[in-house]
């Protein structure tokens, strides 16, 4: 009775371990494949990296470090006399720094409004202080958004004052007599506004007409 029933253990067994070695050969090469698939799409999937500054450019997306308020006007072709007017005044290098800074910046049309006599003049080396005195007057110290700005005077780099008056009705801020027409460019270190005229510190109101 015990051999008979050893050997119909036995018969179960190995009907038992068929079964397993079936299995495993369907199984293994199924795991092989869903590996192999899981490391082409580890390999293909994207990698993304952390912005190393604050700061969203025009589009919308992260300023990177490079988007300094310089160089998006030197990308912009709106602002042409703008970027030749900071390279004359020297003022690259500064508002390619840390800052942060507002400016407000007049676009070619602005700077075409002025005689043109005057802004030859103003691009000379022996009026660099006289240019740098006027740029100055369109950067303001801190990041500055248009949701920040409210009704009254703002203290320049220059050292004077500009007027800002915001409407908030028509939806319309204006800066001295310049008419913000585009807010909020970011860029890695700080904010443009565009605006559609030149402004100018009082003492050269008269001079500059």
């Amino acid at each position: 009775m015990k051999a008979q029933y050893m050997q119909k253990w036995n018969k179960k067994l190995a009907g038992f371990m068929a079964v397993v070695g079936v299995s495993a050969l369907i199984y293994l090469p199924t795991m092989a494949q869903a590996g192999s698939r899981n490391n082409e799409t580890s390999q293909n999937r994207p990698t993304t990296s952390q912005p190393t500054q604050e700061g969203t450019s025009a589009s919308g997306e992260m300023a990177s470090e490079s988007d300094t308020i310089v160089a998006i006007a030197s990308a912009n072709d709106n602002f042409k006399t703008l970027t030749k007017a900071l390279q004359a005044a020297e003022l690259t290098e500064t508002l390619s720094g840390n800052g942060p800074f507002t400016v407000f910046a007049p676009t070619d049309a602005a700077f075409a409004a002025l005689p043109q006599e005057t802004l030859q003049k103003l691009l000379l080396p022996e009026n660099k202080a006289l240019l740098t005195k006027i740029l100055t007057y369109h950067v303001v110290p801190g990041k500055v958004l248009s949701s920040d700005l409210k009704t009254g005077e703002v203290k320049t780099v220059e050292g004077s004052p500009v007027r800002v008056r915001v409407d908030a009705r028509k939806k319309q801020v204006m800066v001295n007599n310049a008419k913000v027409t585009q807010a909020d460019i970011q860029a890695s270190n700080g904010v443009i506004h565009v605006i559609d005229k030149i402004i100018l510190p009082p003492e050269l109101q008269s001079r500059l007409r």
